[in-house]
């Protein structure tokens, strides 16, 4: 069951409600502070991080989170500097940025989780959480992509073009907008700021 139209409306409350129930097709929001997370939202996933630990989105509940689909050997990688600037800049603010390296196009991210972490590291100071490589399209798309291409669909479809397409996510863990590859993060700020209040 999809519940459009409610982002704007849930996203003007300082708190965060959640489904509490569901009746004759109807639902019924609770306000309560520590009432859970909402269903059918970015917080009912999980990933694998690159040390292999499972992480629950629910850990980023309440934040402002930026996904990104990565890769080491990419033309764009140099944008890792700019997610990592703003990580820097927001994150004592509630922003969170998650890296997600994918070896599906042009073959960019070949590395094992051990070369992408000290890359990131290395190459780029990267801080921000980053995770186990996952496909982003196709038959073995990770969960957390089918479920934001899903959300925001883009230009020609859900389909992701290529690494560093970004899908930004509001403080109750919806999908508000996706941003092409090409997207410098410095473009992003604004927006960011937005959602961070």
């Amino acid at each position: 069951m999809h519940f459009s139209g409610l982002t704007t409306v849930i996203g003007s409350h300082s708190v965060r409600p959640s489904w509490n129930q569901v009746q004759d097709g109807r639902c019924f929001l609770s306000n309560s502070q520590d009432s859970g997370v909402m269903a059918n939202t970015f917080y009912t996933h999980a990933a694998s991080s690159l040390q292999g630990q499972e992480v629950d989105m629910r850990e980023y509940a309440g934040k402002v989170v930026l996904v990104v689909n990565t890769a080491s050997k990419c033309g764009f990688t140099p944008q890792y500097e700019g997610l990592e600037e703003l990580y820097r800049k927001y994150r004592d603010r509630g922003l969170v940025i998650l890296g997600f390296p994918c070896n599906q196009f042009g073959n960019q991210e070949p590395g094992d989780e051990r070369s992408i972490a000290e890359g990131c590291l290395l190459n780029y100071g990267v801080s921000f959480p980053m995770f186990a490589k996952v496909e982003v399209n196709g038959g073995n798309t990770h969960p957390i992509f089918r479920y934001l291409k899903r959300e925001l669909s883009g230009i020609g479809g859900g389909r992701i073009k290529w690494n560093f397409t970004k899908f930004l996510i509001d403080r109750d863990g919806h999908p508000v907008r996706r941003y092409a590859p090409v997207t410098a993060p410095e473009s992003i700020e604004a927006d960011i700021l937005e959602l961070l209040g």
